[in-house]
Order: C-alpha cells, then structure tokens, then sequence
C-alpha cells in the first residue's frame, strides 16, 4: 500500500477513486504533568515521553487509514494528511486524524 501526501503517484495512473477516507486515534495523555515536568527540556531539550505518545498515535491513525482503503479495494491513499489536536476539559487527550483519497493504481 502506498500512501503519499502528493496528490499521485509519480510513474503510476489513478484509475479508480474510491473515495475519502480517514483514521482517528483518540488517547489520554496528561498534557499538564508532561509540560510540567519537562519545563527544563523547554528550554534546550525533547520531551522524549510526549513525542513517544505522537508518535504512536500518527502510526495508529495511518495503519487505520490503510486498513480502510484496503477495505474499499485500493492500493495506494493520495492527499494524505496529518493533523493533532488536544481535546477535555484539561487538554488532557490527544486526538490524531490522517486522512486521504482512497485509488486504485495501476
């Protein structure tokens, strides 16, 4: 499965689209403990422990979008896009959204 931000395959003829599709992850993340205790990686380091929860949030939600497209008969997503939001009350959930056009390629 080939999934692309571009909006083709370079070499390679859409030949079906099979519509728009996305993958939507939701997880708790204690925004507030995370800033509060990486004030010090504020200023001069990473926060190794919030950039792990992104991380496998943006993986979850493009496995999902593949899953998807795989569902409607396609073989590659085009215009994939990647987008994070903080959701609660608290800001206390990560909410990932990738979404895409769903083609068959030949």
């Amino acid at each position: 499965m080939i999934l692309t931000t571009t909006p083709s395959v370079e070499g390679r003829q859409i030949l079906e689209y099979k519509g728009i599709i996305f993958g939507e992850v939701i997880s708790g993340v204690d925004v507030l403990r995370d800033f509060t205790a990486g004030l010090s990686n504020f200023f001069g380091g990473r926060s190794g422990a919030y950039e792990e929860e992104l991380t496998n949030a943006r993986e979850t939600a493009l496995r999902e979008l593949e899953q998807r497209a795989q569902e409607r008969g396609a073989n590659a997503v085009v215009g994939v896009d990647v987008d994070y939001e903080v959701l609660g009350s608290n800001n206390g959930m990560l909410m990932v959204t990738a979404s895409g056009t769903a083609v068959l390629i030949g």
